[in-house]
C-alpha cells in the first residue's frame, strides 16, 4: 500500500493507537498493570484484553474471516460474566494477553490487506444497521474505539506513576518538567476554587 493510499492512512492511525495502548503497560508491576483506578474498574491490562477481542470481532466475524482463537470471555454463549473482557484474572499472564492483542493486529491487518475499502460485511451486534457495513467504516470505527481506550490508558497510567504522552520517546506534551506541571496543576486548582467561590454552591 502506498503512502498516499487512503487504506494505508487509515491503517497508520489505527496502528499508532494500538502502540500507544501497549506502551502504557510497559515497566509496571503485575499489580499496577491490573489494578482498577476508577469507580467502574478501568485498568490497563483489561483495556488490552478488551481491544484484542474487539479487533478479532470487527475484522474477523464481520467479514466472515475466522480467527481461530479461544475467547471464552468474549463469547456470550459460554456464559461469560459481564465485563469479563475488561480485566485480567490472576491466572492470565500479562504476556499472554499482550501476545493475543498482537495476534489480533495480524489477523485484522490480513483482512485489511485482502479486502478493498468498499468490501461489505455484517456486524451482528449492531442489529439492522449492521448490514452492509464497509471495511472503510470498520477501520474508522476501530480507530475511534482504540483511540478512546488509549485515552483511558493515558489517564490510568498517569495516575499510577505520572507517565504521560502518546509515546515513551515522544511525549507530545506541552509544558516542562515535573516541577512545572506541579505549579501548573496548583494554578488550575486555585482558579477552579476561585470560580466555585465566585458562583457559590449553585454553580457546582
Amino acid at each position: 500500500m502506498s503512502s498516499h493510499d487512503p487504506k494505508a492512512d487509515l491503517h497508520r492511525y489505527l496502528q499508532a493507537a494500538r502502540e500507544a495502548v501497549v506502551w502504557k503497560t510497559e515497566g509496571l508491576s503485575e499489580y499496577d498493570v491490573r489494578r482498577p483506578l476508577t469507580p467502574t474498574g478501568t485498568n490497563l491490562l483489561g483495556l488490552v484484553k478488551h481491544l484484542a477481542g474487539v479487533e478479532f470481532a470487527y475484522f474477523g466475524t464481520v467479514f466472515g474471516r475466522p480467527h481461530g482463537e479461544s475467547l471464552s470471555w468474549h463469547d456470550d454463549d459460554d456464559g461469560a460474566e459481564p465485563n469479563a473482557d475488561m480485566w485480567a484474572t490472576a491466572d492470565e499472564p500479562r504476556d499472554g494477553i499482550l501476545d493475543l492483542y498482537r495476534r489480533s493486529w495480524a489477523h485484522a491487518d490480513a483482512t485489511v490487506e485482502a479486502l478493498p475499502l468498499d468490501a461489505t460485511g455484517r456486524v451482528p451486534w449492531w442489529g439492522e444497521r449492521g448490514h452492509g457495513v464497509t471495511l472503510q467504516r470498520i477501520l474508522l470505527h476501530m480507530t475511534a474505539e482504540t483511540n478512546r481506550h488509549a485515552g483511558h490508558a493515558d489517564i490510568v497510567r498517569e495516575l499510577i506513576d505520572g507517565s504521560a504522552g502518546m509515546r515513551r520517546a515522544e511525549g507530545n506534551m506541552e509544558g516542562g518538567d515535573e516541577k512545572w506541571y506541579g505549579e501548573y496543576r496548583d494554578r488550575l486548582e486555585r482558579h477552579a476554587r476561585q470560580a466555585h467561590d465566585r458562583t457559590g454552591a449553585a454553580g457546582s
